[in-house]
């Protein structure tokens, strides 16, 4: 893919947690002993870490990550100010290690995402590739609910010409290169999975099953993946302002025809009240009326947030060390 020959690469695993005391210990236990083997098998360079970022969690996830911190120098904690969200939570993470490494996975806390994997990312990283994408191989461990939900999201997401990948759920690796080109991107309403994509760099898709979750349960609720849809669809496409005047166009015309039927019922004669008739017109032109009004009005919403310039993320405090005096040095 390039001509460039690559040096190892210092890695930091970027971990976004909220409320996630039941498993993290163990999070940190099992991703400590994959970045010891990999930089025992010379894929990753002295200094490499993992980062965990603690989205405003109301349970022990931050004083554990603390705990596990001064244990083990490899360990970093990023505790932001408050709960700003799944995505803004990485982002903090990923422009935080960006600092330090040469290439940053993020990767979630309930060790669903395999992360033997690691190793395919990090082929890719060596023969060229800037960004390579994590894509669950199937959704047998999904509910039936979740499973179809999903599948239309992403149906849907093509539909309006969006580039986000299909059953990719922000299991990535990304080059300091990238990362620093995704550090212009200054957009409050945040959909990395739509975004990266759209960069342009050299990518590869590695393939992965889904495991059970260790402990605890999803942080996911079905209002957050309907937040996180509705970011995805208004951050990334304008086709569904477009919709909304095509479908204008059409009530206009099928109100016309309406009027010419109206007329020519008045001059034969049959002017009986079409109650059924009137009911039905009246609920479509209504409903359709309303809904267009409630996509409008997202995009407004987006728009408001947008001209605020609110910061994305407010970090609080950071847990960072030197493994190692010479860490990076010899690579």
């Amino acid at each position: 893919m390039t001509e460039t020959k690559r040096q190892i690469p210092i890695l930091y695993l970027v971990v976004p947690c909220y409320n996630e005391e039941e498993v993290v210990e163990k999070t940190a236990a099992v991703m400590g002993e994959k970045l010891t083997r990999l930089e025992q098998e010379k894929k990753i360079a002295k200094g490499s870490k993992i980062m965990f970022v603690n989205d405003g969690s109301k349970d022990g996830t931050l004083r554990l990550l603390h705990e596990i911190a001064a244990k083990d120098k490899r360990i970093s904690v990023v505790s932001l100010a408050g709960n700003y969200g799944h995505q803004s939570a990485i982002l903090a993470g990923m422009m935080t290690a960006r600092e330090h490494a040469d290439a940053v996975v993020t990767i979630d806390a309930d060790l669903q995402q395999d992360i033997e994997a690691l190793d395919l990312f990090l082929s890719s990283y060596m023969e060229g590739c800037e960004v390579v994408y994590g894509v669950r191989n199937d959704r047998h461990s999904d509910g039936i609910f979740k499973k179809l939900t999903a599948t239309a999201y992403y149906k849907l997401m093509h539909m309006l010409g969006s580039t986000v990948m299909t059953n990719h759920a922000d299991y990535r690796l990304m080059s300091k290169k990238a990362l620093d080109a995704l550090s212009e991107y200054q957009e409050t309403n945040l959909f990395l999975r739509g975004l990266i994509p759209t960069m342009g760099f050299i990518s590869d898709v590695v393939y992965f099953d889904v495991k059970a979750r260790e402990a605890g349960h999803s942080k996911y609720t079905l209002s957050k993946m309907f937040t996180l849809a509705m970011d995805g669809i208004t951050s990334m496409s304008v086709r569904p302002l477009r919709l909304i005047g095509g479908l204008g166009v059409f009530m206009f015309l099928f109100s016309m025809v309406m009027c010419v039927i109206s007329l020519v019922d008045w001059v034969r004669g049959n002017n009986v009240p079409g109650y059924t008739t009137t009911l039905i017109v009246s609920l479509i032109i209504g409903g359709i009326t309303l809904l267009s009004l409630g996509i409008i009005g997202e995009y407004i919403g987006k728009i408001y947030m947008e001209t605020k310039h609110r910061p994305r993320y407010i970090i609080d405090t950071l847990v960072w060390r030197k493994e190692d005096e010479n860490a990076g040095e010899e690579r």
